[in-house]
C-alpha cells in the first residue's frame, strides 16, 4: 500500500484556540504544523462567532515569520449561533466583506442540536418556521451568492437540511455543503445522503471522528468509506472536524483518515479529489 502525503491538502473544518472548549493547537501551532507537512490551506471554524480575524493574522504572522517559504493560507467563517445574533444577515455581510470563506448555519443553537442534547429549546436558533425558511435567510442566501461563498449546514435536522438546500439553490447559491452527515445528532442515513446528492449536486463534508458524549469519539471511517461508495467520490469532501485534545492531532487524524481509504482500495486520484480538488474549487484557490 502507498502511504499518503499531505501535501497540497485542504481541510475545510478545522477547530483551534480561544475557544470556550480547551484545543489541542492554537491558531499559530494549527498553522505551523500544516506548515510543515505541506498544507495548502485550513478553514477554521468557532460555535462562538466568526475566525475572520483570526485567520488574517495567522496569515500576517506566516508572512512575518516565514518570509514567503510556503503557499499555506488560513480562512475564516462565520457561524450563526446564538452569540453572533443567529441567523443575522448584518453579520454574515460583514463577515464576507473581511474575507470569510464560508457561512455555517446554526451548531449548539440549533433547534435539532439542542433537541438531541436534551437540551432547552427555549433560546434554540431556527431555520425553518411554518415550514418554510425563516425570512432572515432569504437575506443570507442572497449574500453568500454575492459573494460565491461556501453554506454549510452545521447541525440542523435532515429535514430541514432538505428545504435549507433546495431554498439556496432556488436562491442561487452555488456552493453548499452538508455537514458531517454522519454524525449521529445530525443523523443524515445513507439513502438521503444519496437522494440530497442526486437532487441537489451538494458536497457531503465526511469527517475524521463524531463525540459520544463524556469525551469518547466513534471513527467515523467505515461509513465514510461507505458514503463515498454509495455517494461517488467526486460529492464527497474528506474533513477532520479536528481539534478536540481526546483525538489524534489535526495532522494526524488527516493522514489516518486517507491512509484508510487508500488502504481500503480508494484510488490515489480519487483521495486527492477528495481531499483537494473540491475544497480549491470551493475556496476558489489555484
Amino acid at each position: 500500500m502507498s502511504k499518503v502525503s499531505l501535501r497540497g491538502i485542504i481541510d475545510m473544518h478545522v477547530h483551534s484556540n480561544p475557544d470556550i472548549r480547551h484545543r489541542a493547537y492554537d491558531d499559530f501551532e494549527l498553522m505551523e504544523a500544516a506548515i510543515k507537512v505541506g498544507a495548502r490551506a485550513i478553514v477554521i471554524k468557532t460555535h462562538q462567532g466568526t475566525t475572520v480575524d483570526r485567520a488574517y493574522l495567522c496569515n500576517q504572522h506566516n508572512k512575518l515569520t516565514h518570509n514567503g517559504d510556503n503557499d499555506f493560507t488560513m480562512y475564516g467563517s462565520v457561524t450563526l449561533n446564538r452569540q453572533i445574533g443567529g441567523i443575522n444577515p448584518a453579520a454574515v455581510e460583514s463577515g464576507l466583506k473581511l474575507g470569510a470563506k464560508v457561512i455555517w448555519l446554526p451548531t449548539q443553537s440549533a433547534r435539532n442540536h439542542k433537541l438531541k442534547m436534551n437540551q432547552s429549546t427555549d433560546d434554540c436558533i431556527d431555520v425553518i418556521r411554518d415550514s418554510k425558511i425563516v425570512p432572515e435567510l432569504r437575506d443570507i442566501f442572497e449574500l453568500i451568492k454575492d459573494y460565491n461563498a461556501v453554506l454549510a449546514t452545521a447541525h440542523i435536522s435532515p429535514e430541514e437540511c432538505f428545504k435549507v438546500v433546495e431554498a439556496a439553490r432556488d436562491a442561487g447559491v452555488k456552493k453548499i455543503v452538508v455537514t458531517h452527515p454522519e454524525w449521529w445528532l445530525v443523523g443524515m442515513d445513507i439513502t438521503d445522503q444519496v437522494r440530497i446528492v442526486k437532487d441537489y449536486g451538494v458536497i457531503l463534508e465526511h469527517c475524521f471522528a463524531q463525540p459520544l458524549g463524556g469525551g469518547k469519539y466513534k471513527s467515523n471511517l467505515p461509513v465514510n468509506l461507505e458514503a463515498i461508495k454509495e455517494c461517488g467520490y467526486k460529492n464527497v469532501m474528506v474533513s477532520t472536524d479536528g481539534g478536540q485534545v481526546e483525538n489524534p492531532n489535526w495532522e494526524i487524524a488527516m493522514e489516518q483518515y486517507m491512509q484508510y481509504l487508500v488502504d481500503n482500495g480508494v484510488p490515489d486520484s480519487e483521495v486527492t479529489h477528495m481531499t483537494h480538488t473540491i475544497q480549491s474549487e470551493l475556496l476558489e484557490i489555484t
